[in-house]
């Protein structure tokens, strides 16, 4: 029997075996095979705007409405507070007043600024919110109020006027959206709330529609039609953010409880088939134990999410040997994980030398599942690697920064002769000019 979590070695691994782990395993397949479906679904709701999104509904959502059920009624958004459970509506209130007890902590450090560099010659920026934002939330496998919640927030802390929410209804073809999304959006201020087809609503929010405004910036997890409909959107000018798959990290030493780690690697295993999920210790001892921990509790897990289990673990990551602290954390950094646990004696430490990572949660008390609803940071966050490059969606991304600078005459006077030398170089004779002028006239201090 084979077993769930794969086991290798960082020193014996070939280099088909990083590439592989390196490139999420299966996250890497059947994009150029989607691509000319998604293109021209995209294209067909540019041209026909409200009519594509409904064919595509029925299509591939099987769910037939009228235009005018596109948009979210009022008299959805009261049954869905009248009947949503109480138990999770006090779990969403607590939810966003974490996220945004974090974004306005950032908030507060991401504001407008000016420094005198020379005398009278002062430079600066202005930080205000971006015009708009359309915000998807998926739901094709199931529902996730707390996407909409992890990037909404930050959206509504950050000040963003015009703010539109793109979610599928329901995969069990009732055509609802479901209640802890709505109750998510009423308890945010968001009212503009549209049910469509994944790939479809995002060339709708680029676009524009009939019922639905074109946005310039659309950000939202989904699946792979989703993210290759918003690679699409991006070649029209949409500023777009494509988060793939979830993939998580754990580095351990001996010091770590076998049983919470098997748990921690299942919470995060269970998202999909194309998750990774790896485990990274330069003990066998911990490797040994929490893969017959990871068997018992999976047998505890409905079929589907064990067998999503199988392949973030057993296929796509699984637990990788290596030789020391220092290799472990080598590799942690290679990999630049969405979701980085350290389950070490002293996680502090060793959060000072991981380089890359969407996010750390340090120690075993800080599970994954808490990052995901209620810690408080980001839980939208870069995959593919891209945690060396990029952070988690915040507070930030919903702020553009405009430059401002300022000088006196004497402070102009002292970079007129470097203006003018690079103007004449780069043959620009009227910004040369612009400087000899106001020399001419007295005017350069």
């Amino acid at each position: 029997m084979t077993a769930m979590m794969r086991q290798l070695t960082w020193n014996e691994m070939t280099d088909a075996e990083k590439a592989w782990v390196h490139q999420r395993g299966t996250a890497a397949d059947s994009a150029d095979e989607l691509r000319p479906a998604i293109r021209a679904l995209v294209d067909d709701v540019r041209q026909r705007g409200d009519a594509a999104l409904l064919d595509a509904l029925a299509r591939f959502d099987h769910v037939d409405i009228a235009a005018d059920g596109i948009a979210v009624s009022t008299q959805e958004f009261d049954d869905a507070l009248a009947t949503i459970d109480a138990g999770v509506h006090d779990a969403i209130r607590q939810m966003i007043a974490n996220i945004r007890a974090f974004n306005l902590a950032l908030l507060e450090r991401r504001q407008g600024w000016t420094a005198e560099i020379a005398p009278g010659h002062t430079v600066g920026e202005k930080v205000g919110p971006v015009s708009d934002a359309a915000l998807f939330c998926p739901s094709g496998k199931a529902s996730y109020p707390s996407v909409l919640a992890q990037i909404a927030t930050p959206a509504v802390v950050a000040g963003v006027a015009n703010i539109s929410v793109i979610v599928p209804p329901l995969p069990d073809g009732s055509g609802r959206v479901d209640d802890a999304v709505l109750v998510v959006a009423h308890e945010l201020g968001l009212d503009r709330v549209f049910r469509v087809n994944g790939p479809a609503g995002v060339a709708a929010a680029a676009f524009g529609t009939d019922t639905i405004p074109a946005h310039s910036m659309i950000i939202g997890p989904g699946s792979p039609p989703v993210a290759l409909a918003q690679l699409e959107v991006r070649a029209y000018g949409v500023d777009t953010v494509v988060l793939g798959p979830t993939e998580s990290l754990v580095l351990a030493d001996a010091s770590a409880d076998p049983i919470l780690l098997a748990a921690d690697l299942l919470n995060e295993a269970e998202h999909g088939t194309d998750s990774t999920v790896i485990l990274v210790t330069s003990f066998q001892a911990v490797i040994d134990a929490v893969s017959i921990e990871v068997e018992r509790q999976a047998r505890a897990l409905p079929a589907e999410r064990r067998l999503a289990a199988q392949s973030a673990l057993g296929v796509n990551g699984g637990a990788i040997l290596t030789d020391s602290m220092e290799q472990s954390v080598e590799v942690a950094n290679w990999f630049a994980a969405e979701h980085c646990q350290l389950a070490v004696a002293n996680p502090w430490q060793v959060a000072d030398t991981i380089e890359h990572a969407g996010e750390l949660l340090l120690g075993q008390h800080t599970p994954f599942s808490v990052g995901n609803f209620t810690l408080g940071g980001p839980a939208a966050l870069p995959t593919g690697g891209f945690a060396n490059r990029a952070g988690g969606i915040t507070v930030e991304k919903f702020c553009k920064a405009g430059a401002i600078g300022h000088l006196t005459a004497n402070a102009l006077s002292a970079v007129a002769k470097s203006t003018i030398a690079l103007s004449d170089h780069e043959g620009f004779d009227a910004h040369g000019n612009a400087i000899r002028i106001r020399q001419n006239l007295g005017r350069d201090g």
